[in-house]
């Protein structure tokens, strides 16, 4: 049975048994008939997927590969905070009329700091270390940016992302780990989401810095079920896993620029029936 079923599955389980709720407090998000968007949380949860072993994708519902792909390319190799460059609508709801999302996401990995070694952003000096400096603690990104919050349609859910690798015994090769860390994350509509892009991108950075992959920590400060989604996540976690797809990545890239979501696939993907007419919360 797929791992990240059943990651999933004890999450939600402990967040609907053990969590705080929300009820009747000030919150700011909100249903789109206005009504105050509550949730039950858990503090600090931490998930771990071993990459070598498997492909963290739900089979209890299908989760769209390339289309997480297309958003984690669109922010981390296009650099963009307009969903004009998006194939999906998932921003829709926080862009201006000219379709950007402020300075967000894409925007702030497409700034440029000034190293010893030169002027770069975030995403190509993650690349120049991992060649270069495999072994340095330094290696991140970080787009929660104070300065520039007050021009974000969104505050960063997920913003930050540690690489740090090791060396296994007998390898020649190296290992790439990764750690996400995320503020705050609907579970229901996002975090498989989350994981599979993110896992993703270990995958591509991996390949292109000649590393094999290995674990991704995926660490979240607020993981909530909103009030709206309970019966649907109850319905979701009584679904028996299925066997987990194996993953596949086009072997000719090597520059992390030349990928596109058409170099993503699962192979053997079945899944359970997809839970439809989500609302989010906004």
């Amino acid at each position: 049975m797929s791992y990240a079923d059943v990651v999933f599955i004890d999450m939600c389980k402990d967040i609907l048994e053990n969590g705080t709720s929300t009820e009747g407090e000030k919150v700011r998000p909100h249903w789109p008939d206005g009504t105050p968007a509550y949730t039950i949380k858990k503090f600090g949860v931490v998930n771990r997927y071993d990459l070598r072993k498997e492909f963290p994708i739900l089979t209890l519902r299908k989760t769209a590969l390339k289309s997480a792909t297309d958003e984690m390319l669109w922010i981390w190799q296009q650099k963009s905070n307009n969903i004009k460059d998006l194939h999906s609508h998932i921003w829709d709801e926080w862009a201006d009329e000219n379709g950007s999302i402020g300075k967000a996401y894409g925007y702030q990995m497409s700034v440029k700091h000034n190293y010893k070694e030169g002027m770069m952003d975030q995403v190509d000096r993650v690349i120049y270390d991992l060649k270069n400096n495999p072994f340095s603690r330094r290696i991140l990104t970080n787009i929660y940016v104070h300065s520039d919050l007050s021009e974000m349609r969104l505050y960063p859910c997920a913003y930050s992302m540690t690489f740090n690798v090791t060396q296994r015994p007998g390898e020649d090769r190296l290992t790439l780990n990764a750690i996400l860390n995320q503020r705050s994350q609907d579970v229901l509509a996002a975090n498989n989401w989350n994981v599979v892009q993110y896992s993703v991108l270990v995958h591509m950075l991996a390949q292109v810095c000649d590393m094999n992959v290995g674990e991704f920590v995926h660490v979240i400060a607020d993981a909530h079920i909103y009030d709206r989604h309970i019966p649907a996540i109850k319905e979701l976690i009584s679904r028996e896993p299925l066997p987990a797809p194996k993953f596949w990545l086009n072997p000719d890239i090597h520059d992390f620029y030349e990928f596109t979501r058409d170099d993503v696939k699962v192979e053997g993907y079945e899944t359970h029936p997809q839970i439809t007419d989500i609302e989010v919360a906004i």
